[in-house]
């Protein structure tokens, strides 16, 4: 079924598989497509992808404005820009369909009114020196006055709390400036049908403006809309409206709907609205004609129940698509945190739903449908649910950078060709860890005969200790699929193997590229029978049971090691210098840890300095006070990072012509700072 035609309206799809909205920062103020966005969704529909949805895209410049870097339906100055997007996907038989969107309440306030100023700035100031005052300049002052609420207010259908994250004070909205929103809805979507593309997705979820419209969490208007649902699915109805007078009923229109958000799932139930009433939305907006329905859950308040971590089981959510698939006749689009081609044909044969919807895959490996319908599953490239795409999203928005992902170099440098040249000249390889196998696998995609030696049993380097946490496999697919495709490629990855000088001799190798990693930091201080650090209970070359334990150091690797010693029975206690618990980590990881750490009774420690290990406690000192106090414990258990293992680079490269040092070895850092380093170390030797 996954490569069977379905309709979504009277237009036909090639296939059941959807990318799904994902916005990535690739535009530009003014909100048109770039060449660089434009490539990285024309290499999505060369992929063989059936549809694609374009990131949120704004209906309005002065309130609705999410990102400096988002797609706009906002203006007539688009039209052009989304003509051209629209050709290049339709060129490999791929249909485009636009999500408009309005944030909402979930703006940043210094988004509101400044996107018509950086237009006209951007205009008028040469090159980019606009960009770098704003970047240099601008943010960090209004993130400033942000902070203390010195800045336009965002708007929202009632007066309410800030919004998880962007944490911006709200306004609510009048009747004639819903009513003037409505028309901007409508407007965009005829904008988008002149530029040739396919239908419009309305963005009804994850806590954006309709959805805030839609739940009695945000929406406590008493007025027409307000309170019953008839009057909260109101401002959804009359944007359905404008945009079928506007567009013909004849043009596809798309609602994605969170049919459930989740308040339960963060200990708040009540809140909002579950999925009956989710379903009864949907039974409402097939009455009102729509052509299809695209699943969703949850809001920003519910973060982890949209866009999930690791943690999450592939289908977890599969009953929601299914309860609506079972009330509504017309299509159905779900994500469904699918990973699989077998996991998505399951799904459609078993009639969860009509259309898979792959976002982050789609980031991971352009081709994950082209794959698929060859039968080359083994040779995608899986996203492992690391949320790095996200995450630099976010933060790239106030630096004018754009999303990147931990498995595919390739995003946002769609376009470029690697030069094969390498005429079967010799490279070895020293590590098989993430850094050195993107490496083995870009060289062999040039033409270079590559050879891996790894001294451990098996490849993976420090993916095989970032695994070993609950439920955290999937981080060891990136390692699964870099082998696949470097094998596949002609790479030889030989295991058990120390690379002594003599050794590399032997393979007389022109080219050697040190990824040796790095190792748990463990000062001559703290050595005592009673102390171990986080890679030693990883590894599981130690396991302590039914202990009292002080963990040192609170980042996500020392979190995600005190659940695994939760699950063996013991009382944690952990033990952080710093104001506050993981300080620097990305809040939906701390989201999904925080929670079971403190069900399982985890005592937290801040401000808290190690300063001596005893036998059966721990000393510390306030980073504050300097005061002394204990904390017992049976064991300690190091969390202070890592330090890299450069000591063959530092022998060879005296010794050896063209040695290269990359990874952890030569900077400590994520999965994503290994292999973007070793992709473009490769593609440039």
């Amino acid at each position: 079924m996954l490569f069977s035609p379905c309709k979504i309206g009277g237009l036909e799809i090639k296939n059941r598989i959807v990318m799904a909205p994902m916005l990535m920062g690739f535009g530009t103020f003014n909100g048109n497509a770039t060449e660089q966005m434009i490539d990285y969704y024309e290499e999505r529909a060369k992929g063989g992808t059936g549809l694609i949805i374009t990131e949120i895209t704004r209906v309005n410049d002065l309130t609705g404005a999410s990102s400096f870097g988002q797609l706009a339906a906002s203006s007539n100055r688009n039209i052009p820009s989304i003509t051209r997007l629209a050709e290049r996907v339709h060129r490999h038989g791929a249909k485009l369909f636009v999500e408009l969107h309005h944030p909402g309440r979930q703006n940043v306030n210094l988004m509101i009114n400044t996107v018509p100023i950086s237009v006209l700035m951007d205009k008028i100031m040469p090159g980019d020196l606009y960009s770098k005052l704003l970047y240099g300049g601008i943010v960090p002052l209004g993130k400033k006055l942000v902070e203390h609420d010195l800045f336009f207010k965002t708007v929202a259908p009632s007066k309410t709390q800030k919004s998880k994250f962007s944490e911006s004070a709200n306004k609510a909205l009048t009747i004639k400036q819903i009513k003037k929103i409505v028309s901007q809805f409508g407007d965009a979507a005829l904008r988008v049908k002149k530029s040739g593309c396919d239908g419009v997705e309305l963005h009804a979820s994850h806590g954006y403006l309709i959805q805030q419209f839609l739940s009695p969490a945000t929406n406590h208007r008493n007025d027409i809309y307000g309170g019953s649902l008839e009057n909260r699915m109101r401002f959804l109805n009359e944007i359905i409206d404008d945009v079928r007078l506007k567009c013909g009923r004849d043009f596809p229109l798309i609602v994605r709907l969170t049919v459930d958000e989740m308040y339960d799932r963060i200990g708040m139930p009540g809140v909002g609205y579950g999925l009956e009433e989710g379903v009864e939305m949907a039974r409402r907006l097939e009455k009102k004609g729509i052509d299809a329905v695209d699943v969703s859950s949850g809001a920003y308040d519910t973060f982890n129940y949209w866009l999930e971590p690791a943690t999450f089981e592939c289908g977890w959510r599969k009953n929601l698509a299914e309860a609506v698939k079972k009330e509504v006749s017309i299509p159905v689009i779900a994500a469904n945190l699918i990973r699989s081609p077998r996991q998505a044909e399951e799904q459609l044969q078993s009639g969860i739903q009509d259309f898979i919807s792959l976002g982050r895959p789609h980031i991971a490996d352009p081709h994950w449908a082209q794959k698929a319908f060859e039968g080359r599953e083994d040779e995608i490239k899986r996203c492992i649910c690391c949320l790095y795409c996200f995450e630099s999203m976010m933060n790239g928005a106030y630096t004018g950078t754009h999303g990147s992902c931990s498995v595919n170099p390739y995003v946002g440098r769609e376009k470029l060709k690697l030069v094969k040249n390498g005429n079967s000249r010799r490279v070895l390889i020293i590590g098989a860890g993430v850094a050195g196998l993107t490496a083995a696998q870009t060289l062999a995609e040039r033409g270079f005969s590559v050879t891996v030696l790894e001294k451990e049993s098996a490849p993976g380097g420090q993916i095989n200790l970032a695994d070993k946490p609950p439920h955290k496999a999937k981080l060891h697919w990136c390692v699964e699929d870099l082998v696949t495709n470097c094998i596949k490629k002609g790479v030889v990855i030989k295991c058990g193997v120390n690379a002594s000088s003599d050794v590399i001799e032997e393979y007389a190798p022109e080219y050697i590229i040190v990824a040796t990693g790095a190792e748990a930091a463990f000062p001559k201080a703290f050595e005592a029978d009673n102390v171990c650090t986080v890679a030693d209970i990883l590894s599981g070359r130690i396991t302590l049971s039914k202990m009292k334990i002080c963990v040192i150091g609170s980042g996500i690797t020392g979190l995600e090691t005190s659940e695994l010693l939760i699950t063996q029975d013991n009382k944690i206690s952990i033990i952080e210098m710093a104001d506050t618990i993981a300080p620097g980590a990305w809040f939906q990881q701390l989201d999904d840890a925080l929670p079971k750490l403190k069900a399982a009774g985890t005592a937290f420690y801040t401000s808290k300095k190690l300063v001596k290990i005893n036998k059966d406690s721990v000393e510390v000192s306030d980073t504050h006070t300097g005061a002394l106090s204990q904390i017992e414990c049976d064991a300690v258990v190091l969390s202070l990072g890592v330090k890299p293992q450069h000591s063959l680079y530092d022998d060879l490269k005296s010794r050896f012509k063209n040695v290269y040092l990359v990874g952890d070895c030569d900077k400590p850092g994520r999965i994503f700072n290994a292999t973007n380093a070793a992709f473009e170390l490769a593609a440039r030797i």
